[in-house]
């Protein structure tokens, strides 16, 4: 059993929900990522995201789109991130950590080579936004050889079919989508997101988790209660952003995470 599936099997063990938590590989600074994640782990989250900076992030909104740029001016690349991620698993040994990224940019690394130095970096699996599961024969073989899990999205939108390809194919959890779009903040939760997890955890007993727009404890109290879990993305990268200056960061951070967290229980 992955190390995932370990933790989120743990947490159902005493009926409790997941928050996952996403930050993008250097912004504001690679030192600066590692102490975040962290912090995230001793306010909480229970699995970080860590965004691989790329120049065409097309499944992200405006807040990650530009975290990314920023990573990427001040020389963020796949092969420094994968140096970030090694730095955070020697601080934090027992965090799952899932690098999230782009098709082009591993193919381009060479898929067999990266999965390999993710594998010895730390990492636990992955997201590769845009691979969709009917073309990700070669790289599900890979991760196999290499010890990773895969984690592949669902949508609203998503048909029958789709549903039982990815639920079968996803290890550790399934990430579902809360509405059709790019990520960003938003101040409500979808009236049909409940049928629409409903109707995915009718096809797996793997973990399903809700992102996209969920910023508050409110949304997390609300979605923990039909779902296994939560990502928070946006709202977490836009607040690292404001306080990037603050001395007071990362107690900032712990706060807000904590909070999140609390939701959950």
């Amino acid at each position: 059993m992955s190390r995932l599936s370990e933790h989120f099997a743990a947490l159902r063990s005493r009926n409790e929900k997941a928050l996952v938590c996403f930050v993008t590989a250097g912004d504001p600074n690679p030192d600066a990522t590692v102490a975040l994640v962290e912090t995230l782990a001793k306010a909480g989250a229970d699995c970080v995201e860590i965004g691989i900076p790329f120049s065409d992030p097309l499944a992200d909104g405006p807040s990650i789109q530009a975290s990314s740029q920023r990573a990427l001016e001040q020389g963020m690349t796949v092969r420094k991130s994968l140096e970030v991620i090694r730095r955070i698993r020697a601080r934090v040994p027992d965090l799952p950590l899932i690098p999230m990224t782009y098709y082009n940019p591993i193919r381009h690394f060479g898929l067999t080579e990266y999965a390999r130095q993710a594998k010895e970096a730390g990492a636990d699996g992955h997201i590769v936004t845009d691979l969709t599961p009917e073309e990700a024969e070669e790289w599900k073989r890979i991760c196999i050889a290499e010890g990773l899990d895969t984690i592949f999205l669902l949508a609203p939108t998503s048909t029958t079919a789709r549903i039982e390809i990815v639920t079968a194919l996803s290890d550790g959890f399934v990430y579902c989508v809360s509405r059709t779009g790019v990520t960003g903040l938003r101040d409500d939760i979808p009236a049909e997101l409940r049928d629409v997890v409903t109707n995915i955890k009718a096809y797996t007993d793997k973990p399903v988790f809700v992102g996209f727009g969920i910023s508050r404890p409110e949304h997390v109290e609300r979605i923990v209660a039909f779902a296994d879990g939560v990502v928070v993305g946006t709202s977490l990268v836009n607040l690292i952003h404001k306080e990037r200056d603050n001395p007071d960061l990362l107690e900032i951070v712990y706060q807000y995470v904590a909070s999140l967290k609390a939701a959950t229980r």
